[in-house]
């Protein structure tokens, strides 16, 4: 499977996973069965585990250098995020960057600890 195959595949999985747990948190949140705090953070973290898992998956596949693997999922979501944001807003802001550097922190550690979890099997 050629490359940009392999990360377009994760990616729209990736895309597909988000915005089903956002449509299930939004669902809940429009409901009236969870605060605006706790959907603030549901979102947050339903990215961020969303991330974790896929990055895991491409560094199980992977052959060496799980972090590589996380590294280049994690430009596909960011350069995507950026692209909507600079649509949508009429300025970046620093939060944009915080918000960023978690994706990639939180991908890399998903390859990192992929690669190691197929090397012990």
């Amino acid at each position: 499977m050629s490359s940009l195959k392999k990360y377009a595949i994760q990616f729209a999985i990736t895309m597909i996973s988000i915005l089903l747990m956002l449509f299930l948190t939004t669902t809940l949140y429009y409901f009236n069965l969870i605060t605006p705090i706790t959907y603030n953070i549901l979102k947050i973290i339903t990215l961020l585990i969303t991330l974790f898992i896929n990055s895991f998956i491409l560094g199980k596949k992977a052959k060496s250098k799980g972090y590589l693997e996380g590294i280049k999922l994690a430009s596909i979501i960011i350069i995507t995020f950026l692209v909507i944001t600079l649509l949508t807003n009429k300025s970046f802001e620093f939060k944009y960057l915080i918000y960023y550097a978690i994706i990639l922190i939180t991908s890399i550690l998903g390859g990192m600890i992929g690669i190691s979890k197929k090397k012990e099997l």
